[in-house]
C-alpha cells in the first residue's frame, strides 16, 4: 500500500543538494481570488470528512455515500477505523498539511480529532494493529471471526493476534502523525502516546546476533500464531506433482522483515524523533538497523534480499537466511525487495558518508541483471505485462518461483508454487518492474562524489547535526524519503494550475465530498466457506474466490462462475482520493 507523507523546504539549495535530492523548479503563486475560493472548498471538504464521514475522527478507506457500507482493505464495520494507509493517519497528515498551507483552524481541529482517534486505537504495548473497533474488543473479535477469517487472500486478517504490526507502515504512519501533532503546538495529549510508540519500536527491535537491529512484522510474539499453511486433504486432479506450499519456515511474523519496507519506515520515525525531539539516544538503534539491512544481504552470486530473514537458526538453516512468509510468499529472494533495499543503502550512505554502505551494491545489481523475465514468459502471461523481473527467485538455482492457487475459498483452497509462469495470481503480481539502469546510475553518481561533497551531505544529516531540524512541512503530497529529513532539503511542490484546482473545486460541488468509482467491492458474509473440494480453475487468477470469500475484488471482472456477473463499480467516498485531491489543492494554494 502506498504511504502519504510530505515535506516543505527551501527550493533554493546548493547545487550538490539539488542534484542528490532531486529538485524541480517551482511556480508562481496562485491568484488571490482563486486561492480564496480554493481554501473555502478545501475547508468544506475537510469539515464534511471530519463531521459526517469519520467515526470519532477515525477513517477507513471507502464509503458508500450513505455510509451503509464501508471498507478498509476488507469490509469494515461502521464503528471501525483503519490504521494502515490510506486510512486514519493518511487523512490526518493531509488535514495537518492543509492547516500548514492555509492557517485555517478548521483543518487543525479536524487533524487533532483524528490524532485523538489514533490515541484511542493505540494498543497498550505502544503500537497499532491494522484496524481498531471503537465498539470494543467483542465487536472486533466478531469481525475477525466472520469477515477476516473468510478472506482467502488476506492471511494477515484471518487470525486475531492481539498484538501490533509494522506491516504496511501502520504503526510508523500513526506514530509519525502523532509526533507531528505534538511538535505543532506542544499538545501534551500526544506526549505520552508518542513516548509509548518510541518505546514500542525500541522494544521490538531484535538484539544480538545476525538479526541485531532488525524488526519482526508483529510484536510482541503471540503463542497462538499459525505455524503452517492449510493444505486440504483432497487435491485437484490437475495439480502438478511435487509442488511446494505453505509457510516453509513456520510462523513468519517473527522473522526479520523487509516486506513493505518495515525497517526503512521505522528508521524514518526514529530519525523524525531525533530531528523533532532532539532524541540523540535514538541514533544507536538507527545505526543498528542500517547495519542489519547491510548484514542481511546474501552472498554472491545471489546477492539480494528476501521479504523476511530468519532471526535465529531453524530447521538446519542459519540465522539471516531468507525465510518464507505468507503462504503465497515462498522462501526465496525477492527482486522488488532487493531494489528497495539497494535504494535504502543509497540513503544510508547519504546519511553517514560511509562508503561501506555502497560496497556490495554492484553485487546486488549484478544479481538483478542475472534473473530477468524472458520474452516468452511475458508473452504467455498477460499478468506479466510491463514487468521486467520475476517477483521471487529460487535460492541456489536462480530460477523464478511462480505462485498459484487452487480451490474456491479459504477452506477448500490453498496456494502453491512451482516454475510454471502461466496462470499466476492476479492479487499478488508474479513480476515486478525493476529499474536496474536507474540503480546503476545512482550508484555511479554517489560513488563519484568528492570528499567535500560527502562532507556537505554529512553536515546536513540528522545523524550528525547537534541541534533539532524542523520536520517536513507537508506529508501528503508524496512519500517521504529519508533524505527529506536533511537540513534544508529541497521539497518542490507539484505544479497545479488554476484550471486543475478549479476542476477539483467544481467536482466537489455542493455535496462537499468527492465521489469516485470504488476500486473494489466485497461479498457479504454468508458463513464459513464449504470444505467441499473444487476441481475447477475459475478462481486461480482472480482477486476473489466463491461467494463465501470476503476478499475485495473488481466487480467488473468477477470469476466466470455463477452467480457472479459483471457489475459497475459503485461510487464511493474514498479516503485516498480525499488525501490526493486535498494534497493537490495544498500545493496549489502554497505557491
Amino acid at each position: 500500500m502506498p504511504l502519504n507523507r510530505r515535506r516543505f523546504a527551501r527550493i533554493a539549495a546548493a547545487p550538490v543538494a539539488a542534484t542528490l535530492l532531486g529538485v524541480r523548479p517551482g511556480a508562481a503563486l496562485a491568484a488571490p481570488d482563486v486561492r480564496a475560493d480554493t481554501i473555502s472548498a478545501m475547508r468544506r471538504a475537510a469539515v464534511h470528512m471530519d463531521e459526517h464521514v469519520s467515526y470519532r475522527g477515525g477513517y477507513v478507506w471507502n464509503y458508500l455515500p450513505d455510509l451503509s457500507t464501508t471498507w478498509g482493505e476488507m469490509e469494515a464495520k461502521r464503528t471501525m477505523c483503519w490504521i494502515q494507509p490510506p486510512g486514519t493517519p493518511s487523512v490526518g497528515h493531509s488535514l495537518l498539511d492543509a492547516y500548514h498551507a492555509t492557517g485555517d483552524e478548521a483543518f487543525y481541529r479536524a487533524a487533532v480529532r483524528t490524532g485523538l482517534a489514533l490515541v484511542r486505537a493505540q494498543l497498550p504495548v505502544g503500537g497499532w494493529n491494522y484496524v481498531h473497533d471503537f465498539a470494543g474488543r467483542a465487536s472486533l473479535l466478531d469481525w475477525y471471526e466472520r469477515i477476516g477469517a473468510n478472506g482467502w487472500r488476506l492471511e494477515e486478517f484471518q487470525h486475531h493476534y492481539g498484538n501490533a504490526t509494522f506491516d504496511d507502515a501502520g504503526t510508523s504512519s500513526a506514530a509519525q502523525f502523532l509526533l507531528r501533532l505534538l511538535l505543532e503546538r506542544g499538545d501534551q495529549r500526544f506526549r505520552g502516546p508518542v513516548d509509548r510508540a518510541v518505546r514500542f519500536v525500541l522494544s521490538a527491535q531484535f538484539s544480538g546476533g545476525v538479526a541485531d537491529g532488525g524488526w519482526p512484522q508483529r510484536f510482541p510474539s503471540f503463542a497462538g500464531s499459525v505455524s503452517e499453511t492449510h493444505w486440504p486433504d483432497v487435491l485437484p486432479s490437475w495439480l502438478p506433482p511435487d509442488v511446494a506450499h505453505g509457510m516453509e519456515d513456520g510462523e513468519y511474523t517473527q522473522h526479520v522483515t523487509f516486506n513493505d519496507d518495515v525497517l526503512g519506515e521505522n528508521i524514518k520515525f526514529l530519525l523524525m524523533c531525533v530531528s523533532g525531539l532532539g532524541r540523540r539516544d535514538l541514533l544507536r538503534p538507527v545505526v543498528r538497523a542500517m547495519r542489519c539491512l547491510r548484514r542481511m544481504q546474501q552472498p554472491g552470486p545471489q546477492a539480494g534480499w528476501g521479504l523476511q530473514h530468519l532471526s535465529r537458526a531453524a530447521g538446519g538453516r542459519p540465522a539471516g537466511a531468507p525465510a518464507g512468509a505468507r503462504s503465497y510468499e515462498p522462501r526465496a529472494l525477492a527482486t522488488h525487495t532487493t531494489q528497495t533495499n539497494v535504494r535504502q543503502l543509497f540513503h544510508y550512505f547519504r546519511l553517514t558518508g560511509d562508503r561501506a554502505y555502497l560496497s556490495r551494491v554492484p553485487e546486488a545489481i549484478a544479481w538483478l541483471e542475472s534473473c530477468p523475465l524472458t520474452a516468452q514468459q511475458i508473452a504467455e502471461n498477460p499478468l506479466l505485462a510491463g514487468r521486467t523481473h520475476p517477483t521471487f527467485v529460487e535460492l541456489g538455482t536462480n530460477r523464478p518461483r511462480f505462485v498459484h492457487r487452487f480451490g474456491s475459498n479459504v477452506n477448500n483452497g490453498a496456494y502453491y508454487f512451482d516454475h510454471d509462469h502461466r496462470a499466476t495470481l492476479s492479487h499478488y503480481s508474479a513480476g515486478r518492474p525493476i529499474d536496474v539502469a536507474g540503480l546503476r546510475a545512482t550508484y555511479e553518481q554517489l560513488s563519484a562524489l568528492t570528499p567535500a561533497e560527502v562532507a556537505d551531505l554529512k553536515a546536513r544529516s540528522p545523524l550528525y547535526r547537534g541541534e533539532e531540524i524542523p520536520l517536513p512541512r507537508y506529508f501528503s503530497i508524496r512519500d517521504l524519503e529519508l533524505t527529506d529529513l536533511f537540513r534544508d532539503a529541497p521539497f518542490p511542490l507539484p505544479a497545479v494550475t488554476d484550471a486543475e484546482a478549479a476542476a477539483l473545486v467544481a467536482d466537489l460541488g455542493t455535496k462537499d465530498h468527492w465521489l469516485t468509482p470504488a476500486d473494489a467491492v466485497t461479498n457479504p458474509y454468508l458463513g464459513p466457506g464449504p470444505a467441499t473440494p473444487y476441481d475447477g480453475r475459475a478462481y486461480a487468477s482472480k482477486h476473489v474466490g466463491d461467494v463465501y470469500d470476503t476478499s475485495p475484488h473488481d466487480p467488473r471482472t468477477p470469476p466466470e462462475e455463477p452467480p457472479y456477473v459483471p457489475r459497475d463499480r459503485p461510487l464511493v467516498i474514498s479516503s485516498s482520493v480525499f488525501v490526493a485531491n486535498l494534497g493537490k489543492l495544498v500545493a496549489h494554494v502554497s505557491r
